[in-house]
């Protein structure tokens, strides 16, 4: 299998070179990802569980889908191709809003992540690739909260930091 690389980026998300996946996680290494949200006509939350093989995070609730663009790849083509490579849907997604975060996942791994969040409406259930997905359910926001109160540790840090400006975002659409 190639290696996977990351584009790294500042601050203000400007493209600063390339480095392989795993280093930049191993360095800690501010790169470019994306995070996408898909609700369905309940106003439910996708949700899907990490498979139990991935390097991080395995078996943890998080949103619907996220991952690094590739050199050469635009936002719209990474989560297009991103979400049917998980997921096996298609969906029209709108950019929500940025965030830049920086945690520990274990194995001595690093996210630090300069993260487009993107906000999408199907009904269209999921197909999942069972090397990057264990499981997905629907649930509603509120409930979510509820949950990750009680057990944080069942939740992807990145999903736990970007909940709140979630919210934040479904409120202000929803005026």
């Amino acid at each position: 299998m190639d290696k996977e690389f990351v584009i790294l980026v500042d601050n203000s998300d400007n493209d600063l070179g390339v480095m392989e996946k795993m280093e930049a996680h191993e360095k800690a290494v501010l790169h470019r990802a994306f995070s996408i949200f898909i609700f369905n006509s309940k106003n439910q939350m996708l949700l899907q569980q990490r498979a139990l093989s991935k390097y991080h995070s395995p078996g943890l609730w998080t949103n619907t889908c996220c991952s690094h663009p590739r050199q050469e790849e635009t936002l719209e083509q990474a989560t297009s191709r991103r979400l049917m490579e998980e997921m096996g849907m298609k969906c029209n997604i709108t950019k929500a809003f940025d965030f830049v975060y920086k945690a520990d996942v274990g194995q001595g791994l690093t996210e630090h992540e300069f993260d487009h969040v993107f906000v999408g409406y199907s009904d269209e259930l999921p197909e999942i690739n069972r090397d990057e997905v264990e499981s997905w359910k629907y649930m509603l926001l509120e409930d979510v909260k509820k949950d990750m109160r009680k057990h944080p540790e069942q939740y992807t840090v990145w999903f736990r930091i970007a909940f709140e400006q979630l919210e934040n975002y479904i409120k202000t659409q929803n005026n």
